[in-house]
């Protein structure tokens, strides 16, 4: 499994940008996939989800209404568009494979992650 995520960068609160993650070593098609968020000395959480379909999404009430997850599957590839961007979402931010019946502490295939950083 191999998990490349791109698009953070630094942006000013109420600015936007769109994170990249493009997938391969698995059949991307058949898996729901993750987005989470790791601020700097806090822990990892979940900002949202998308179904292997890309039928059903779900989100992290502190992003709802302001991020969007979509997904590509014959790119390989998840989005998550982030706008109204906030201080608090400063975070590294990495996708993941979700795989039933184990969560994020289970996985160790983490891609490096790309830093958003909002600040002005």
């Amino acid at each position: 499994v191999h998990l490349v995520e791109s698009g953070g960068g630094l942006v000013q609160p109420g600015g936007s940008l769109r994170l990249s993650c493009t997938a391969s070593g698995f059949t991307f098609s058949t898996y729901q996939m993750s987005w989470y968020r790791q601020p700097a000395g806090k822990e990892r959480e979940l900002v949202a989800s998308i179904t292997s379909a890309g039928d059903n999404t779900n989100y992290a009430g502190s992003v709802k209404g302001r991020f969007t997850i979509s997904r590509d599957n014959a790119k390989n590839t998840v989005y998550l568009q982030m706008n109204s961007l906030k201080p608090e979402d400063t975070a590294v931010y990495n996708c993941i494979n979700e795989v039933p019946g184990y969560g994020p502490q289970a996985y160790t295939w983490w891609g490096q992650g790309t830093q958003v950083t909002v600040s002005s």
